[in-house]
């Protein structure tokens, strides 16, 4: 890594591929990487009424502290298709699969709990409910069909096949449109997933759990909106 050449008039998904740690930054600033990775960070910047310099500021402090230390990541973006899937499937999906059982005990839990004195809580049902049956119905979509589609375009190099993947792509980029609103309106009923003074050791939890959560899902969507379909697409 090189001296910090990024520029508020680059796109955030560009930032966030190239310098990972950049998706800390973005998340403390409530700037979304993974559906709006397409747009310039000086438009999130100028629509969110940030100050431009202490947010490229904290990004250019972040990139130095990097480049003076040695780097062990994975460089997604130097994976090929059938690793980067892999990683995806069992990192992401892998979590997905064991932490959405858990958190949904503790949101019927504290709903049951505490739902009278915050009526918050049956939105955060209601959302935390939606999202989780779209996230295990869109697991069971890139597990089935377009991730072992896109491991055989890799072997085959078949344009017919490659046509099949992008369709089947703009419906999970929508789909992660999607989770990614709930995920937005949930940190917004929730006061950033605070939780509330007289909220007992499990509010507080469901609540850490729930950031968590939004925290690997946009990494998730990251990689596959930012890294993964745009090589497909290129590829056309």
């Amino acid at each position: 890594m090189n001296k910090f050449v990024f520029k508020s008039s680059d796109s955030i998904g560009v930032i966030a591929t190239n310098f990972p740690k950049s998706m800390e930054i973005f998340k403390d600033y409530n700037i979304d990487f993974c559906c709006g990775g397409n747009r310039p960070l000086i438009e999130a910047i100028t629509e969110q009424k940030l100050n431009e310099a202490e947010v490229m500021n904290k990004l250019e402090e972040a990139y130095n502290k990097l480049i003076n230390v040695e780097n062990q990541e994975v460089d997604f973006t130097k994976l090929s298709y059938s690793d980067l899937i892999d990683h995806i499937v069992n990192t992401h999906h892998g979590y997905l699969q064991s932490e959405l059982p858990k958190i949904g005990e503790l949101v019927n839990k504290i709903l049951r709990v505490h739902g009278q004195g915050h009526s918050e809580l049956a939105k955060v049902h209601k959302l935390f409910s939606s999202l989780r049956m779209e996230l295990e119905q869109h697991l069971i979509k890139e597990e089935e069909t377009e991730f072992p589609a896109i491991k055989e375009y890799e072997r085959s190099n078949s344009k017919e096949l490659l046509e099949n993947i992008l369709g089947t792509m703009e419906e999970l980029e929508a789909e992660h449109e999607g989770a990614g609103d709930i995920l937005k309106e949930l940190r917004k009923i929730t006061n950033g997933f605070t939780a509330p003074e007289d909220g007992c050791n499990t509010y507080r939890l469901t609540y850490n759990k729930l950031k968590e959560l939004e925290e690997d899902t946009f990494t998730h969507i990251h990689l596959e909106n930012n890294i993964l379909f745009p090589r497909l697409q290129q590829e056309k």
